[in-house]
């Protein structure tokens, strides 16, 4: 591969693992990885969430040649809970910062500096990949028109109840802090998409510094995209997280989300 992952830390006193929640991603795999910027990353912890495809035999024959650990799901338990596998083994094997990349390559991996420096540099324990900084970005990177609207709205909503702002809340590129990853209850969450609103209801729940820097993107066939009808449910279901989140912070209905 062209980019060989090194096993050096980007810090001496920071391990960076990236952790990839896969699913019917053997056709991209081998790309995505090959486009990682050399000597940054010690570890790639890969969760096939028992793929239709041969995206585990994949994934084991790269793994001859880099720091990437494989670790097959016998049965599927959706994206959230593909997450949850994801930082528990990143913990379990000491990182300090834990970036999601998805293996399908829609989000350009060339951003990992940038994601995880604020985390390193002690400046945020939360990094978003924002694909809303730059003005046009997400129409540039073939982004349907529908799914920008929708996320334009969500956003909106989440500022408000969350007393944020921030250019976006539902991008799947994202750095965690250790500390983040050790505090936050997510084995609590949810097993589906809606674990990620649930991921940053809980770090404004729990008081953590969130940051964004911004990237681009890229729609295409083979990268894993959401139906119309799949985004509708899961912003009902964020939907459901602020009325939860709002509910808990006026000591109405504590939830167990947002508690220690």
């Amino acid at each position: 591969m062209g980019n060989e992952v090194s096993q050096a830390a980007a810090s001496p006193a920071s391990k960076v693992i990236v952790v990839m929640p896969a699913y019917n991603a053997a056709l991209t795999l081998a790309d995505t990885l090959a486009r990682f910027p050399h000597g940054l990353v010690d570890e790639i912890v890969l969760v096939d969430d028992f793929s239709r495809d041969n995206t585990i035999e994949v994934a084991r024959r790269l793994a001859e040649s880099m720091a990437l650990v494989t670790i097959p799901h016998p049965h599927n338990v959706g994206y959230g809970g593909n997450q949850k596998t994801c930082y528990m083994e990143a913990l379990r094997r000491g990182a300090d910062v834990v970036v999601m990349v998805h293996p399908d390559g829609q989000y350009d991996p060339a951003f990992l500096p940038e994601i995880v420096k604020p985390i390193v540099r002690d400046e945020a324990d939360v990094v978003l990949g924002s694909r809303m900084l730059a003005r046009g970005g997400a129409r540039a990177g073939g982004m349907p028109w529908w799914k920008r609207l929708g996320n334009a709205f969500l956003t909106g909503l989440e500022n408000a109840v969350f007393r944020r702002k921030l250019s976006e809340y539902h991008t799947g590129y994202r750095a965690f802090s250790r500390r983040f990853l050790q505090t936050v209850p997510f084995l609590r969450n949810s097993r589906d998409f809606v674990f990620d609103s649930e991921m940053l209801a809980q770090a404004v729940a729990f008081d953590f510094r969130i940051s964004e820097i911004p990237v681009t993107t890229k729609y295409f066939e083979e990268a894993s995209s959401v139906s119309f009808k799949a985004s509708a449910i899961y912003g009902t279901k964020t939907l459901w997280v602020l009325v939860r989140f709002a509910l808990h912070r006026a000591r109405l209905w504590p939830s167990s989300l947002f508690r220690p």
